[in-house]
C-alpha cells in the first residue's frame, strides 16, 4: 500500500485569490495557480485539470507498459497525452471528458493485441478507476514502427 500527499495554500477571495500547490516529492513546490491559469490563458501557473491530465497520462502509460511486459512484449517507447475538459454545468463545473492518446513502439506485437492491451490498461489503471464518474474517457492508440 502506498499513500502520496499534496497540499495547497490559498490566499484571497475567488477570482482575485492565488494558490500554491506543493507535492510530497517536491516535483511541485509552491507552484502557482489561480483563476487566470485555470479559466484564462495565464501560462505562469497550473490548474487542477492539467495536473489531473498529467496524473492520468502517467498512470495509464505505466499500466500499459506493465501489461505489455506481462504479455511478453517489451515497450520500446510510449508517449501518452491526456486532454481533460472542464465544462460549465448549471452553477458549477464538471469534468465531462478525458481523451487519452497513446503512441507506442512495441516490437513484435500485432495491431489487434496492441489495441487489446491498450484498452485493458485504460480500464485497469488506478486513475481510470478513480475517474469512473467521468462521462466519456476515450482512447486513441497508435502502434508505431519500431526503429531498425
Amino acid at each position: 500500500m502506498t499513500e502520496k500527499t499534496a497540499s495547497v495554500h490559498w490566499e484571497g477571495q475567488g477570482k482575485e485569490g492565488k494558490g500554491q500547490i506543493s507535492t510530497e516529492s517536491g516535483a511541485l513546490e509552491r507552484y502557482p495557480y489561480g483563476f487566470a491559469s485555470r479559466f484564462e490563458d495565464d501560462r505562469r501557473g497550473t490548474n487542477p485539470e492539467e495536473i489531473l491530465a498529467a496524473a492520468h497520462a502517467a498512470c495509464f502509460t505505466m499500466a500499459f507498459s506493465f501489461a505489455c511486459d506481462k504479455a511478453g512484449f517489451a515497450t520500446e517507447k510510449v508517449d501518452t497525452q491526456a486532454r481533460v475538459r472542464l465544462k460549465k454545468e448549471g452553477e458549477g463545473f464538471v469534468i465531462d471528458r478525458i481523451a487519452l492518446t497513446l503512441k507506442a513502439a512495441v516490437p513484435g506485437i500485432e495491431e489487434a493485441r496492441f489495441q487489446e492491451i491498450a484498452l485493458a490498461a485504460k480500464r485497469e489503471c488506478p486513475l481510470s478507476k478513480a475517474l469512473a464518474s467521468v462521462t466519456e474517457v476515450s482512447l486513441q492508440a497508435t502502434l508505431e514502427e519500431v526503429a531498425a
